[in-house]
């Protein structure tokens, strides 16, 4: 790398941080470079010469990713740009079973000659793990599916929009917020687009084009007579969508103290919106420690479920497979669809959902060539199945894979990965207001803040961004330091209901951490509002 470009990259601040992907082998584009495409046709010759090398070398079994990852960040503070860059990268990860065992290799050089050396390199590697190899690998049954296709159901490009629209619609951004009182504020927009092709000996080949979107601000006000101030961040939330997202629709609004958005997001209304409540926040009383009934904003939930629920049912970690970096799982397998273990109560119903649209972790086939589906994770509060790929799926007495294999490039090899995890609404008609009127000592959380769990994913504290205080059925103004703690069983138990359908949102986050080496996933968690009785709340401002 010359030092010009670690200048630029490292001039980017925390917004690269956001982007997956941006590995050791991606280099810098022009935007319109994004717009090239790869024939299909050839990806497919390319595939075969790695599938026809692995089975001549020995392989048993044998899949290739041929893949494109772009990503794009336009990122501006107040009156100014801060960085824009767009960043590709590209190529081959052919990963084997030979001899009952494992091997992966991978290249940036995509030609015939060195695909077949990459596909001779992971035989290679296979047969030295099998050395030390115990049990053969066990892969579930998949009928190959010859050559189909799946795309993210984009209206709208975002690699096509215009960086000078981009910038223009941030900056227009920024100067609402000032105008409105803010002392700082910096806004971003990230675009993610995944051209995966994957091809394996079972028959299949499966080209897919993944688009991902997240607009987001966040603005700070001081108050120069007292030195005190406080940050708000956007109600946006990261989307298996493009631009289209940020093209709003009015039925895409939820009303409330707050305005939440579901499959499209007005970022200039949110910003008006939210610089007005960081003055209402500054002002706000400190929480008083205690036992109180929380309900719980979707914009706020989808990180607990995501803690609490989606990591704890993936499998590797209920095996002990992820303990040295991500942890184990207070789950085990003899819970499963034990009466004896009650993971939440009646209230709670938690899928997991590969096909969601719109969602983060939607596409139409794994990194193994599954077709993807939604399943039971927690029904009426029993834990009735886990997340599994191909080489996991005996392991609880399945048939099939679940679908959950992922990669976060060409260069990685795949594993498991969580996949949309959501609660589900609740039957009965119920509005937010309709909740909020049967508390009687409440606070209601809108959107996520600091978390803490540990190893086993089981004791937590969680913050937010908002918090209102409910005293008799009614809202009585806002609050301030609080954060509450419990345990998953526990709160998952402690569900006193939840909103319907109508008020169903995602959240979702661009880069979940696993694995080592790490590799990062984008996942949605949807939920409607929801109601958690005599929750412990601390006051985060107070010397213990």
């Amino acid at each position: 790398m010359k030092r010009s470009e670690f200048l630029y990259l490292s001039g980017m601040g925390a917004g690269a941080l956001m982007l997956p992907n941006l590995d050791a082998f991606a280099r810098h584009i022009d935007p319109l470079e994004a717009l090239d495409g790869m024939d299909v046709k050839l990806k497919k010759a390319l595939a075969d010469v790695a599938l026809n090398t692995a089975k001549s070398k020995g392989a048993s079994y044998a899949d290739v990713r041929i893949g494109r990852y772009l990503n794009q960040f336009v990122a501006t503070r107040e009156t100014r740009v801060q960085g824009v860059a767009n960043t590709e990268s590209f190529g081959v990860g052919i990963r084997v079973i030979a001899n009952g065992c494992w091997g992966f290799a991978s290249s940036n050089l995509v030609t015939k000659e060195d695909i077949a050396k990459t596909a001779e390199r992971a035989v290679a590697v296979a047969k030295a793990n099998a050395k030390i190899q115990g049990s053969p690998v066990q892969l579930a049954p998949q009928k190959g599916l010859g050559e189909v296709s799946w795309k993210s159901p984009i209206e709208r490009n975002a690699f096509e929009v215009p960086v000078k629209e981009k910038v223009e619609l941030l900056l227009q951004t920024n100067g609402i917020a000032m105008a409105g009182g803010a002392s700082f504020i910096n806004s971003a927009i990230f675009a993610v687009n995944e051209q995966k092709y994957f091809a394996s000996t079972d028959g299949s080949y499966i080209d897919q084009d993944i688009h991902r979107i997240y607009p987001q601000f966040n603005i700070t006000k001081i108050d120069r007579a007292t030195g005190k101030f406080d940050t708000i961040k956007s109600s946006s939330t990261p989307m298996g969508m493009s631009y289209d997202y940020l093209e709003p629709k009015a039925e895409s609004k939820v009303g409330g103290i707050v305005t939440r958005y579901k499959d499209r997001y007005d970022i200039l209304a949110d910003v008006k919106e939210v610089t007005a409540k960081v003055d209402e926040k500054m002002k706000a009383k400190s929480v008083e420690p205690g036992k109180w009934d929380v309900v719980l904003d979707p914009s706020h939930l989808w990180l607990t479920i995501h803690e609490s629920v989606g990591h704890p049912t993936e499998l590797d970690r209920v095996l002990g497979y992820e303990a040295n970096y991500a942890g184990t799982s207070f789950l085990t397998l003899d819970r499963m669809n034990s009466k004896k273990f009650n993971f939440g109560n009646k209230h709670v119903n938690i899928v997991a959902d590969k096909l969601q649209k719109n969602s983060l972790g939607a596409v139409g086939y794994d990194d193994e060539g599954v077709p993807c589906k939604k399943w039971d994770l927690v029904k009426e509060g029993i834990l009735v199945n886990f997340q599994a790929t191909r080489d996991q799926a005996h392991m609880i007495g399945l048939n099939e894979s679940q679908g959950c294999s992922y990669a976060q490039s060409w260069a990685d090899v795949q594993f498991q990965r969580m996949p949309n995890v959501s609660l589900q609404p609740g039957k009965e008609k119920m509005s937010v207001d309709d909740m909020i009127k049967n508390v009687e000592k409440g606070i209601y959380i809108i959107g996520d803040g600091s978390f803490s769990i540990d190893q086993q994913r089981y004791n937590f504290q969680f913050g937010g961004q908002m918090f209102y205080e409910i005293k008799e059925g009614k809202i009585v103004g806002m609050l301030r330091d609080v954060a509450y703690q419990s345990n998953t069983q526990e709160f998952w138990n402690a569900c006193g209901g939840v909103c319907d359908e109508s008020d169903y949102r995602l959240g979702g986050a661009f880069n979940d951490g696993k694995g080592q080496p790490s590799q990062s996933n984008a996942v949605s968690h949807g939920s409607s509002t929801a109601r958690f009785n005599g929750v412990n709340v601390i006051n985060t401002a107070r010397k213990i």
